[in-house]
């Protein structure tokens, strides 16, 4: 089972090769999301992630109706992987699966190789935010012990 680090790796170009992969039947574990990050001016990026996290019903009658939006790293890696597998068909759900996704490195994981994936990860050339940063100022509880 390939793990793979996300340190620095940009999120969307990450997601489109991991959901390629989970396709092609591989079970994959991706570890440091916090680290993982987005490209774009800071108040763009919380802009639209804010805007994301706030949809959904606000009638109180209709309250719990979704979508419902993460605020933890992993879980904001996790979506944005799941949202490029056809994840309502049987398919991607089996490819969804085979995923796992870690904030920092699980004891299990520690000895093995980590690998990187070339095409995701690129030096910034712009204005970043890792998700980490971005699932706090969202306002996730979520610590990552180091």
């Amino acid at each position: 089972m390939p793990v793979i680090d996300a340190t620095g790796h940009v999120v969307g170009r990450l997601a489109s090769v991991i959901a390629k992969r989970l396709l092609n039947g591989e079970e994959l574990v991706i570890v440091n999301a916090e680290n993982a990050i987005v490209t774009g001016r800071r108040s763009v990026v919380l802009g639209e992630y804010r805007a994301r996290r706030g949809r959904g019903s606000t009638t109180s009658r209709m309250r719990g109706i979704g979508p419902f939006y993460p605020r933890r790293a992993d879980m904001l890696l996790r979506r944005t992987i799941s949202r490029m597998l056809p994840h309502q068909q049987a398919r991607g759900r089996d490819a969804l699966k085979r995923l796992r996704v870690y904030l920092s490195v699980p004891d299990e994981f520690k000895d093995k190789p980590l690998e990187i994936v070339e095409v995701a990860k690129r030096p910034p050339q712009g204005p970043v935010l890792s998700l980490g940063e971005i699932s706090k100022l969202l306002g996730s509880k979520s610590q990552v012990d180091r």
